[in-house]
């Protein structure tokens, strides 16, 4: 029997008992391009659903939870096309066929086990597919945990010619070697692996052991997961889900020290420092990218399909992207003035009309800031975008312009890796000579260099070498593996910067022992570092005399201040 009634956009709801009355047979409810907004609680009681068709209700938000309580089936529920934000929880165990195509208001399903019967979902998401990738039907569950050892008695009965076949009437083939053990046994009673022992006379009805076990028929599901959204968690393996806490905590509680003990120092700002507080910045907010990402993967673990859709499309995935690409760009960026500065100052130690000031330092930071927001911005305005990974990085590379600003921003990084490595061997070649400074100086600096350089690279190379093959278009890994890049490798001078560059210091222990005093700790180390300085201030100015400093005392200082 079917039902049909479309094209009546004023009606708005469904009311209770809206089909009582009707006939006892299984009824086809096509119920299409109507106005629909709310289903009632019993909406359909009374009646025995093979068909519930509310496809292109563009209106329909919500069906109570209680809508088809009263009711039979449906074995099939199309709800494809319509603004539905969630399934009833009741009624959906009779479900077959789960037809929710373009339903992007769909965005979490119910419990799985309400879904013991069905066979086929055509959704509208592939993270939802996920869901059901491991799920099987209540029978196939019931059968297996039966017939476990069952697949070989299979594998005969399908190598058997048509008129052997296993006849469901007395089950022959399969309890022929029961049967020899009990030889007096009745079919249903006395064999202790007949179906009656089994099974209730309910559970048998409709059984057919060739067909439901032999041949179980298995949950298929659309669209599947791509090779971009695969079917795990944010972080995919159980060793990253630790090591991001550690990584992420070393980074933010590394460069808010940096942040704190410059900014409160009672100290000149210098153009090291003020350059210092740009990088401790940056690399602050990468330590709040990776806190982000490590957060929702602790609160949707094991069950990331349902939260996919939200994460990914919400507001969160664009403030993580947005945070890792600013703090990424911008302390590269920092990181290549600082090593042009540490190279401009020893090129020109003697020409001090030369040196960087403060006022030539900050718009130079200014533009590297607003080149960073700008780079950052592009993939909310649709140029590459934040959404197509879990890990919200910038990885959609479909247009011919995403793929540029892909390509332009590794490029970059690779010119500033390039820049930095000349600058440092220039600096190594400048401090090298044996008439300024001692050769267990030259080791240490040289020693100093490598470390800085061998940071840079283990941050910079892998990352740049996947993602450019992959911007182009020949991906040499997945994005379950870039994952382990993103933990490893991409962080690491975010978490590396404020030692190498800050915390290892001599400038910045004892600027952290003078804040220290402030509160009463540390009082005899920050009067021992605040005698060394006025020490060394007084000798550095009775041995200038006002007189213009010579080479080999201007490099020493230098080469000083580079080993700190």
């Amino acid at each position: 029997f079917q039902r049909e009634l479309c094209d009546n956009l004023r009606m708005t709801i469904i009311p209770q008992n809206a089909f009582q009355g009707m006939n006892n047979e299984s009824l086809t409810l096509k119920l299409y391009k109507n106005g629909f907004e709310d289903i009632h609680s019993h909406a359909f009681n009374g009646t025995k659903l093979n068909q519930l068709i509310l496809k292109d209700n563009k209106n329909l938000r919500r069906i109570h939870n209680d809508a088809l309580r009263g009711a039979t089936g449906p074995d099939v529920l199309d709800i494809s096309s319509t603004a539905l934000e969630s399934l009833p929880s009741y009624g959906l165990e009779a479900i077959q066929v789960l037809n929710a195509t373009s339903s992007y208001s769909l965005k979490r399903l119910p419990p799985l086990d309400k879904f013991s019967s069905l066979l086929e979902a055509v959704l509208t998401y592939p993270s939802h597919c996920c869901a059901f990738r491991n799920l099987r039907t209540e029978k196939q569950n019931l059968l297996l945990s039966i017939f476990d050892n069952f697949s070989r008695e299979c594998e005969r009965s399908m190598r058997k010619p048509t008129n052997e076949v296993l006849d469901d009437s007395n089950n022959t083939l399969l309890w022929s070697a029961e049967r020899d053990m009990h030889p007096f046994a009745t079919d249903d009673e006395s064999s202790p692996y007949s179906y009656s022992t089994l099974f209730d006379d309910s559970e048998m009805a409709g059984f057919d052991f060739e067909y439901d076990f032999c041949q179980p028929k298995v949950l298929t599901c659309t669209p599947e997961p791509d090779a971009f959204n695969p079917c795990e968690d944010i972080l995919g393996y159980s060793f990253l889900r630790v090591l991001i806490w550690f990584i992420n905590i070393l980074a933010i509680a590394g460069n808010f020290t940096v942040l704190l003990v410059l900014l409160t120092s009672h100290y000149k700002l210098t153009v090291p420092r003020f350059l210092m507080c740009n990088l401790s910045f940056a690399d602050f907010c990468m330590g709040l990218y990776l806190l982000l990402i490590a957060s929702v993967d602790a609160q949707t673990s094991g069950q990331y399909y349902n939260h996919a859709i939200d994460w990914q499309t919400g507001s969160g995935c664009s403030a993580a992207g947005f945070f890792t690409v600013f703090a990424s760009e911008l302390s590269v960026y920092t990181l290549t003035v600082i090593t042009l500065e540490r190279w401009h100052t020893i090129t020109y130690a003697m020409q001090l009309d030369r040196k960087l000031r403060l006022r030539h330092a900050v718009p130079i930071m200014l533009g590297g800031w607003l080149f960073s927001v700008g780079i950052a911005v592009l993939p909310l305005f649709g140029v590459s975008s934040y959404m197509k990974v879990s890990i919200c990085l910038p990885m959609d590379i479909e247009t011919g312009l995403s793929q540029a600003y892909i390509l332009l921003i590794l490029v970059l990084n690779v010119v500033a890796f390039v820049v930095i490595c000349a600058c440092y061997i220039k600096i190594y070649v400048a401090v090298q000579n044996p008439e300024l400074v001692a050769a267990n100086k030259d080791t240490k600096v040289a020693k100093r260099m490598a470390i800085l350089i061998f940071t840079d690279f283990t941050c910079m190379a892998p990352i740049s070498f996947f993602a450019i093959s992959a911007a182009f278009k020949v991906p040499l890994i997945t994005v379950t593996n870039s994952k382990i890049l993103l933990v490893l490798f991409y962080p690491v001078n975010s978490c590396a910067n404020p030692f190498l560059y800050a915390i290892f210091t001599k400038a910045f222990r004892r600027d952290f022992f003078l804040l220290m005093s402030k509160f009463g700790c540390c009082k005899n180390r920050a009067e021992l570092y605040r005698m060394n300085y006025f020490s060394a201030y007084n000798s550095n100015c009775k041995n200038g005399g006002g007189a213009a400093p010579s080479k080999a005392s201007q490099a020493f200082l230098l080469l000083s201040a580079l080993e700190k």
